[in-house]
Formats: C-alpha cells, structure tokens, sequence
C-alpha cells in the first residue's frame, strides 16, 4: 500500500479559498440585510411574522458561550471563538473532547516527549501547547486524562491569549466544556453503539422534573467497553455517571448541584515504530550498513502491539460543583461556583525507540529489534474553587453598559510519585515486525521520588461593554491576581549495583514562586446591522513558572525556575462576524498576530536568558448554519505562518527563525448533513497540512528522523434513518478512502500514534 508523502500546496490556492470566502460574506450580508429592510417597510403586517413548531433551526449554531463573563452574543464578541455543539458531534458518533476539537481548524495531537508518551487530551493550538488550558464550565480540568463527552451540551474553543477570563495561561487560548445540566423538561434518550474494534458503547440522558415546585434533576449515564480499531490489545473502556440536581428553575434564585464520576480501564498504545515511514533515518542501520547496501526497511503492521498484556490505564475522576444564581434586578444577577474535584491516574505502558540489527543476521529482517521503555506514572490532582460573579446591565452617562465582575479563590495540587524499573533492569527488544506479549517485562516499581506541587490563586477581573452609539462598542476588561506556588520533591541519588527495588540516598528539594499577574483586552465593534459586525481587538495573557505543571526548577535552563519572569502573550485580531440568512448561518473571518515572550534561549557564552520570542501570524474562517432548507454545515479554515522570531543562534540545536513544531500551516474541516423526510446524509473531510515535529532550525533532514509529519486527507460519511419518531438509526464510516497517516508524533520521531483507519460504527438512537 502507498505511504503518505509530503506534499506542497501552491499558496495561490489557500488564497484563493479565503479570497472566496472574504468575498462571499459582503454580497450575503448585503442580500440578508436588503431582506431585513424590505420587512421593515411593511412594519404594517408585523402580526404575521410568526414562529411555528415546523420551523427548521439551525441546530449547529450557539447563540454565546455559556461563561456568564462572555455577556455578549457571538456575533458581537470581539475574539474567535468556536462552539461545537452536542447536535454537530452526536452525528459523528464523537466519544471524546479529542474527537469533538477536529471540528475546528488549527488543533494538532501530540504523543509526547522521547521518554514518555502523553495520555488524554495532549492538543497543541496556535502554536502552543494547550493541555493546561482545558476548562470544565468555566473552571480549569486538571489531569493528563481523555475526557468523554457523554455529559457535554458543547465545546467551546477561545482562541488567542485569555488572560482576563481565565487567569494563568498559555497563549493559544483556551477550551471548554460546557455541562448538561437539569431543566423542567422531561424526556429521556439513549444510544447503543457498536462497531470496529470490539467498540461497544451505551449512553442514557434522563431529565425529569420532581414533585417539588421549579426543580429537577437530570442524569446522564456511560459504559464503554472497546478496543481501537486495527490495534491490538489497546482497550478504551469507561464508566460514567452525571447527576445534575436543580432547585428553583425561572425563578429568581436558581441552585444546581452537579456531580460527576468517571472510571477508565485502558490498556494504553504505546505507539508504532516509525521504521519504514516517509523521512525516516535510524543512525543504527547507517553503522551496520555503511553503504547503505542493506535491506530496504519496510514499515510495521499497524496492528502491532508492543507493550505487556499486563500495561495498564486506570483513571477515577470525580468532580461536585455547586452553584447559585441570583436575580437581584432584571439586569442584576450574581452567580457563586464551587467546585471540589480529585483526579487520579495510574498506569503503566510500554514505548518503542531505536532500531537494532544483530550482526550476525543483519540481512535478515526478521531478526531485526526495536528498543523499548516502560513508562509509569501514579498521579493525584486536586482542585478547590470558588468564583463568584456579578453580571449587571446599567447606563451611566447616557451610555449603556454591561458589566461582568468577580473574584475567584482556587487551590490547585499536583502529587506524582515515581514508577520506574529496577535499578540495574533493561527492558528487552521487541522483534521489529513480530512481537510478542510472550517476552519477559521488566516490573514497575515506586523509587521513592516523589513530586509535589501546588498553587493557591486570589483574583479579581472586571469585564465592561459600552454601547457608545447604535453602530459602535467597546469592549475593556481586566484581570489582577496573586498566586503562590510550591514544589516539594525528593529525588533519589541512585546506585551502580542492581538491586530488586530502586534504592538510594533520598534528596529533598523545595522551591517557591509569589507575583502578581496582570492580563487585560480591549475591543472595538462597528455594527453596520444589527445581525453583524466588524471589530479590532487586543488581548494578553501570562504563564508564569510552574503554571501549568506546578513544579518548580532550580535549573538556569529550565524555563520553570522561579527567578524567571512569566511568559507574555499578546493578540492582535481583526476580524468580522455575520448572521446571514435570518440568523440561519453564521460566518466569521479574522486575521491576527499572536506573540508569546520570555522564553528561555541559550547565547554566545552558554547561558539561558529569557527573551526568545514566537509569533504566530495568520487568518481563520469559519461558516457554520443552514445555507440551504434541510443542509446543515460546518466549516473552518485556518492559514497560520508560525515562527520563532527571537531564538538561540549557538549551540547544536538553534531555534532562531525556525518554524514552530507541531503547528500547520493550513488546516480545513468541513462537516454537511443533509435532511430528507426521514433520511439524513452527512459526510465531511478534514485536511492537516505537514507539521514540524521539532524547533530545531539546523536539522537535517537526512540524518535526522521524520523530520515533518506528512500532510493529508480524511473523509467520513453518516447516514440516519428515522424508523420511527422514537427510534433512530445512524451508521457512521470513517476514513472512506483508507488514509494511512500519522496522528500524532513524538519528539524524537521514533514511534507514533497511527490515524484513525477505515472504519464504522451502527448505533441506535431512542428518544422519548
């Protein structure tokens, strides 16, 4: 079977579909807007605009973002943000947040670093790395975990640096899960999945309202038992239960507790070797066949697996957040969060590496052997939180504002002690194209290390749009916060002799970092119709040391040593938003320049100092809605040109002008459904340009191992038959033409994830 080869996209062509779209928006616009005047004029027969139950709505589309700090409407929020709602990835049988983000264009997956290999959502976002900036209604979702969506009303992707709503953060932006939470109406739905790979899945969503007057419950219920497809042995098997309790529903005081509980069971992919691929280069058969005289290395089965029956994945998450809003006034609402969460995550898998080639039988392939390494990792994160925010709308000086306020007081914790082999143990080959989980693994053992972070967090933000006149608003928001954060480890000096279990001198080490953090944004919006808008804005955002990870380093090449200043980004954006079609489709186009400084570099006398910079400039288009009766889409297309405008020039790996790893420079994503009377047909195709998996500007493709990941094509397709109005078929194929690519790549370029395979999955869906 052919192998993806990397291939150039002529530049004319990417510009050519923005010019489309830029285009396109004005002359819709227009014709919405003339439409819009022309029912003006007839103000008369206003009587007649009625709404019926046979309406076709445009079930893709959000109004706003569920944070009571974003006031505004989409249309009129100064900053991209894409929601992806539960309506868009149920017809995609969508299981996982991961699944859910290829909705939207400019997300890479990673696998990790050369020693380990990242579980959970690992996303990778303009630029940078996103993991730590993953939020549960508002609230940051700690842990290295793969989150389902089985409780998920939407997903929304804020991207650009968001200081102001969320704190600490990297620069790409942020996402959230927005919760399904408990309403007056009562219905129950289900589903029941099966497909390729062992996949089996159930899902319930039971909303009743009780007895009581104005108050319900919801809950939401999971069992998952399945393998992945072409893979063996890896498993994905979780159980999940969300109850939603709410008191009080449309009247002044509203109170809902919500509690989630979530087990995973897995058996973890510790990746394929890359032997064979596109760009690969092992330094190991260059010495064994120095004229390169040796046989042609073929690629791996995809379905091999290199790990232990015994590698496992477990994950219990459990989360309770209570939360109370109150109307003081029509236009006054205070709502106050808290949140207890605890996550913990023991596992153990094993990783490939670098290829070896007995001398003996070098020329026979079948003896060839790829290294291993056996990973560990038992870890608890815990979070406290508590937020509280004041919405209010009121007009001083003749001008109306809308005001989003509050305080948040949070305590985030980290603790991981250290799995490793035995002092003295190596782990042996695996047979490069036949291996077998007969071969002896080495055990995981505790060391004795052990590493312990924490950050306790005080902050207060203020959010305030102006009304200045019917055409304009502006937009200004600021954020100040102290934060204090400890690390506590022990390290374990080890010793040459083996020994059964890891022994050593014990070796504490405590660090602390204290500041304060100041993230603002401005926005100006010009409102030519009611139903659009163009706006300019600007946002910051800053990540001190040890913000994401809470461990802190005493290393002067560590950019977590608390002597350095946080890291700063900036957003620049232009952009314009438009509800076309009576507010049947919504479309948006943006340009923007995102900046991240303080970054650690290496100078002319081997030293680090922070002043490396990266600058990720590019445009995002997005078209979502019913541009025809019965056609819903989704669409988006992201052109970025990221750089590292400010990098190390010496050293053996320099970054200075280097294009930044794991971030392409053209990504699409398009989903369409199309509805009959009781048939519905969607299909969509994705595209991932190639991407860099290092920042290194001197490497050398030809001694250096896949040095880009190959770009490529994925289609998938999606029927559903109504049986009946209950009962709901869908069949879902994915990757129609068999695309075999990488998913995601670690950084040493010796092992991946494979992409998604051709495969289906047939589901029942009831509803009642």
């Amino acid at each position: 079977m052919a192998y993806i080869q990397a291939k150039k996209h002529p530049t004319g062509a990417r510009s050519a579909i923005a010019s489309a779209l830029l285009l396109a928006l004005p002359a819709v616009a227009l014709a919405d807007n003339n439409t819009a005047q022309a029912s003006a004029q007839q103000s008369g027969k206003l009587q007649q605009v009625t709404v019926t139950a046979d309406a076709i709505e445009a079930e893709f589309i959000a109004e706003k973002a569920s944070s009571p700090k974003q006031t505004q409407k989409l249309v009129d929020t100064p900053q991209t943000i894409v929601v992806v709602k539960k309506e868009l990835f149920k017809q995609q049988a969508a299981t996982t947040l991961s699944d859910t983000l290829r909705n939207t264009p400019g997300i890479t997956m990673l696998m990790g670093e050369n020693g380990n290999t990242a579980t959970g959502d690992s996303i990778f976002m303009r630029g940078f790395d996103t993991q730590g900036n993953i939020y549960v209604d508002g609230i940051r979702d700690l842990g290295t975990i793969s989150r389902d969506v089985f409780n998920t009303d939407q997903v929304e992707i804020a991207k650009g640096p968001a200081g102001v709503d969320n704190g600490r953060s990297t620069s790409s932006g942020y996402v959230n899960m927005g919760s399904k939470v408990a309403g007056l109406e009562d219905f129950i739905s289900a589903s029941a999945v099966v497909g390729s790979g062992s996949h089996k899945r159930v899902t319930a969503d039971i909303n009743q309202s009780l007895n009581i007057e104005n108050a319900a419950i919801r809950v939401n219920l999971l069992r998952q038992d399945s393998g992945v497809p072409n893979r063996d042995l890896v498993e994905n098997n979780s159980t999940g239960i969300a109850t939603s309790l709410a008191f009080g529903l449309n009247t002044a005081t509203r109170t809902t507790l919500n509690l989630l509980h979530m087990q995973q069971d897995n058996i973890q992919d510790g990746g394929l070797p890359t032997a064979g691929l596109a760009g690969y280069y092992s330094s190991s058969y260059v010495a064994a066949f120095p004229q390169n005289n040796g046989p042609v290395i073929v690629p791996v089965d995809r379905s091999n697996f290199y790990g232990s029956k015994s590698d496992f994945d477990h994950v219990l998450a459990n989360m309770l957040t209570l939360r109370v809003e109150h109307d003081f006034a029509d236009n006054v609402t205070l709502t106050n969060t808290s949140r207890y969460g605890v996550s913990t995550q023991d596992y153990e898998l094993t990783g490939v590496n670098v290829l070896a080639f007995p001398a003996a039988t070098k020329n026979d392939p079948s003896t060839w052997t790829v290294s291993r390494s056996r990973q560990g990792k038992d870890q608890k994160n815990q979070i406290l939180i508590n937020q509280s925010n004041l919405t209010a709308k009121f007009v001083v000086a003749g001008l109306q504002h809308t005001l989003a306020s509050g305080v948040e007081f949070s305590y985030e914790s980290q603790l991981n002690y250290s799995k490793a082999m035995p002092t003295g143990t190596t782990q042996v080959p695996a047979n490069l194209y036949h291996p077998s989980t007969a071969d002896v693994f080495a055990p995981l053992v505790f060391t004795g290390a052990k590493a312990e972070g924490s950050s306790d967090t005080a902050a207060i933000y203020a959010l305030d749009t102006i009304d200045l006149a019917p055409e304009w608003q502006l937009s200004a928001g600021v954020r100040a916060e102290h934060y204090n954060t400890t690390t506590d480890n022990i390290s374990i000096q080890g010793t040459a002799t083996p020994q059964t279990i890891p022994v050593g001198t014990k070796v504490g080490s405590h660090e602390r970092a204290s500041d304060n953090l100041l993230s603002y944004k401005l926005g100006v919006n010009y409102k030519p119709t009611a139903d659009g808008s163009v706006y300019l804005s600007y946002a910051t955002s800053q990540l001190p040391p040890g913000g994401t990870s809470f461990q802190l380093s005493s290393s002067a090449t560590n950019q977590n040593n608390p002597a350095l200043q946080p890291q700063k980004g900036t957003n620049l954006e232009l952009g314009t938003k438009w509800n076309l079609l009576n507010q049947k489709l919504f479309a948006t186009a943006a340009v923007f320049e995102s900046v991240n400084k303080n970054e650690l570099v290496r100078d002319d006398v081997n030293t680090y100092v922070p002043v490396g910079e990266k600058t990720v400039k590019g445009a995002e288009f997005g078209l979502v809605g019913m541009p025809l009766d019965n056609l819903e889409l989704s669409a988006g297309l992201a052109l970025l040109d990221p750089k590292i405008t400010r990098g190390s020039l010496y050293g053996t790996s320099p970054t200075q002008g280097a294009t930044i790893q794991w971030t392409p420079k053209t990504t699409f994503t398009l989903w369409a459904n199309y509805k009959l009377e009781k048939l519905s047909l969607g299909g969509g195709a994705r595209y991932m340009d190639s991407v860099a998996r290092s920042n290194n500007a001197a490497i050398n493709p030809a001694t250096a191992s896949v040095v880009t990941v190959p770009d490529y094509w994925v289609m998938d397709a999606m029927a559903s038959y109504e049986v009946n109005p209950t009962v709901t078929v869908q069949l879902n194929l994915y990757n129609l033409l068999d695309e075999e690519y990488i998913g995601s790549l670690n950084n040493g370029g010796s092992r991946y994830h494979q992409g998604t395979p051709r495969s289906a999955k047939l589901g029942v869906n009831v509803a009642f």
